[in-house]
């Protein structure tokens, strides 16, 4: 009786601290959610389910000539998957050269990736901003897309490698001595073993510019190139500007296309949550 008791009280105490969690998470998506259907345009006062609730500001944000929301979001859907797939491409590459291969400076290189990982992104922003500028990548998508794919190499290159390191290494005798080379190596056995993490790679690279401000706020200057932290920052910062319900809306929407990668993933995260614990 005492350990059924005690097993209850810990289970008690596990569903209630997912809950509170839940709580924390969910409350501000509501509260946002409902801002964005208050026809008004204030922050304050605004109940989390409006009485007059309507959806005028998602109807201004696609409908209006004023509103260039449709180009912010074409142009963080750009960024984002050009980023995703060259991050997951370049990371595979590095990935399974350091975990494959020995040559000199190997072990040096795997410090310094780690050694890049404890300064903060800020440092390099200047050094980013005029080497873009030299170039001639200054206030261009693709400019925001080489530094995506740039700065993402070090830290996912080492996730990378650690699961290549899981994967026996007979699998590349066995191939090699039936003539397969480095490349088919990689792309038939490697890769296709490695879909769990690469999965994580793809979601994570398509997630940040959803969400990164600083950065596009440093590279581009011209509002036709704006990404939608960068455009909907103006909503609520711009002169005589402070629409937080608009801003609200334009949030809300950006969910969709992550929500959508996400699901496309799933299967994967899944199967490697699964085979880990078969491994286990």
């Amino acid at each position: 009786m005492n350990h059924k008791l005690k097993n209850g009280l810990e289970l008690t105490g596990i569903y209630g601290f997912l809950l509170v969690m839940f709580i924390i998470i969910l409350y501000p998506l509501l509260w946002t959610f409902g801002l964005s259907l208050n026809p008004g345009s204030s922050l304050y006062g605004a109940d989390i389910i409006p009485d007059n609730w309507s959806f005028k500001h998602y109807i201004w944000l696609f409908t209006n000539p004023d509103s260039d929301y449709l180009i912010w979001y074409k142009n963080t859907l750009i960024v984002a998957t050009a980023t995703s797939i060259g991050s997951t491409i370049f990371v595979s590459l590095v990935a399974y050269a350091f975990s494959r291969y020995r040559f000199f400076g190997r072990k040096y290189g795997i410090y310094t990736f780690l050694l890049l990982q404890m300064f903060p992104v800020l440092m390099a922003m200047v050094a980013i901003y005029i080497l873009l500028n030299l170039v001639g990548l200054l206030d261009t998508l693709w400019g925001l897309i080489l530094v995506y794919i740039g700065g993402s190499i070090p830290m996912n290159a080492f996730l990378v490698k650690g699961y290549f390191d899981t994967i026996p290494r007979e699998l590349d005798e066995s191939a090699k001595m039936d003539g397969a080379g480095h490349f088919r190596i990689l792309f038939t056995i490697m890769l296709p073993l490695a879909k769990p993490i690469l999965a994580v790679v793809a979601l994570f690279n398509f997630m940040a510019p959803f969400m990164d401000f600083i950065l596009p706020r440093i590279i581009l200057r011209s509002p036709e190139n704006f990404t939608l932290a960068l455009g909907l920052y103006n909503f609520v910062n711009a002169q005589f500007a402070n629409n937080f319900t608009r801003f609200a809306a334009g949030s809300i929407l950006i969910a969709i296309p992550i929500a959508l990668v996400f699901l496309m993933l799933q299967r994967y995260l899944i199967s490697g949550l699964t085979s880990g614990a078969t491994k286990g």
